[in-house]
């Protein structure tokens, strides 16, 4: 995974707002205007929210007339672990001795 990836996973993670959204989302769909009761911020905040989390893939939107409904990518989740996987499992020392480690 590239580093422009990385960093906009990682990036969806980074707010309070965004947290509880994906809170809020955990029991399934919701329509944006039932987000934008519960966690009170404005029509404008909450777009600029769901688009950092569906840029990521942590979250995908549906059209339903003039509301958008929004839920946890399970496809973007596993991207998300195998990332952090990725980046917190130590590599393997080289056997090589001319790679400079010995």
């Amino acid at each position: 995974m590239d580093e422009r990836k990385t960093a906009a996973i990682f990036k969806a993670f980074c707010d309070e707002n965004r947290i509880r959204i994906l809170h809020l989302l955990r029991s399934g769909e919701k329509c944006a205007c039932r987000l934008l009761e519960e966690i009170h911020v404005t029509q404008p905040t909450l777009s600029h929210h769901m688009k950092i989390l569906c840029d990521a893939e942590i979250v995908v939107g549906r059209k339903e007339g003039k509301w958008t409904h929004y839920s946890i990518s399970e496809k973007g989740v596993a991207q998300a672990k195998a990332c952090l996987e990725q980046l917190t499992t130590p590599d393997v020392p080289c056997e090589n001795t001319s790679c400079g480690e010995k």
